[in-house]
């Protein structure tokens, strides 16, 4: 197989232009199950815009309990690491449980603590993503007009 050198996106043709993700990546999926060679393909995300969605109000309670969790994975982490480097085994056990109980414990405190000292400044809990208005793949020049023809093909069998 030859490895082309990589191309810069802006120099390669559009061979389809899809209004979500999924349906880019469902276009360079049968241009790979067609025997395309798809690394010479490139999905582009346009007009870029950041989304954040609202999950909820976080309280002083909510933010104690995601301290919580957190802590106690990270106690739970450092437990492990102890107990791998301790003398008996016996004892591994115990300062998991331990390291898990005790990051809790100070998760959920500086959870709380953390969120009552803000001063009610971001009182919700929310998840940020990028998205874009338009995804576009894209293919070397040597091969886009046969990229094209196959994607035409898809485009009648959804249809």
């Amino acid at each position: 197989m030859t490895q082309h050198p990589p191309t810069t996106e802006v120099d390669r043709p559009v061979v389809g232009s899809y209004p979500t993700y999924t349906g880019a990546q469902r276009a360079v999926d049968f241009l790979s199950d067609s025997r395309f060679p798809v690394e010479r393909t490139a999905i582009i995300g346009s007009d870029l815009r950041m989304v954040e969605t609202v999950l909820g109000r976080l309280t002083r309670g909510r933010a104690a309990l995601a301290g919580a969790g957190t802590g106690a994975w990270f106690g739970l982490l450092v437990g492990l690491l102890l107990s791998v480097f301790s003398a008996g085994n016996h004892h591994a056990l115990v300062l998991m449980l331990s390291g898990l109980a005790y990051g809790a414990v100070f998760g959920a405190v500086f959870g709380f603590a953390g969120h009552a000292l803000s001063g009610g400044h971001r009182d919700f809990s929310s998840r940020s993503q990028i998205v874009a208005a338009r995804y576009d793949v894209v293919a070397d020049a040597e091969v886009a007009e046969e990229a094209k023809n196959l994607l035409i093909k898809l485009a009648w069998r959804e249809e």
